[in-house]
């Protein structure tokens, strides 16, 4: 009679603990299935940007020819990655490669007002700009999907089940420096 009540504790024991591991697995690939889904969803608006770029650049093209065409190889130079499965290394050397043609389109855009007055100048700036304001939610979002998914990998007991199952943190968007600085008046 006693042995039956050990033995059924026992399987009640086994059973709740591998309910437990299942329950944290489960949390865990929901969490790394979120970042990933936020780390492609910045991609999605960098390539919208970048198509908003080359636009600039074609329009540039008309009012400043060899600039416009200087602007064009530098755009297919600097080709930024889509990829279905992007990594932080990408959206970060992705990030780098727009920012620095934006601010190469815009350079050429100050030396020409008759550009910088039309119609589809300013509706390509401006849709560049909600854009960039995307981008930077997004990077926002999967940085907080990282803490969350962080959190689960490293806090015990969770700790546990993820270092079985192969878990570990991932990394955060690295945050860009020169956008930081405030200017020096």
């Amino acid at each position: 009679m006693v042995t039956t009540i050990v033995i059924i504790a026992v399987i009640v024991l086994v059973v709740f603990l591998v309910m437990w591991v299942i329950s944290v697995q489960n949390k865990l690939v929901k969490a790394d299935e979120i970042s990933k889904n936020a780390l492609k969803q910045i991609n999605v608006q960098q390539m919208s940007r970048y198509d908003a770029i080359k636009a600039l650049v074609k329009l540039t093209r008309e009012y400043a020819g060899y600039e416009g065409e200087t602007l064009q190889k530098v755009i297919a130079e600097r080709k930024i990655t889509s990829s279905p499965n992007p990594t932080v290394a990408d959206i970060n050397a992705n990030e780098r490669a727009l920012s620095g043609l934006t601010a190469q389109v815009t350079a050429v855009a100050e030396q020409y007002p008759q550009l910088k007055a039309n119609e589809g100048y300013l509706n390509t700036m401006k849709d560049i700009k909600a854009y960039e304001e995307n981008v930077r939610l997004s990077r926002m979002t999967f940085n907080d999907t990282v803490t969350r998914f962080n959190n689960q990998v490293r806090m015990f007991p969770g700790s546990l089940v993820a270092s079985m199952l192969g878990f570990a943190p991932k990394e955060y968007l690295a945050d860009d420096v020169s956008k930081a600085e405030y200017p020096d008046f």
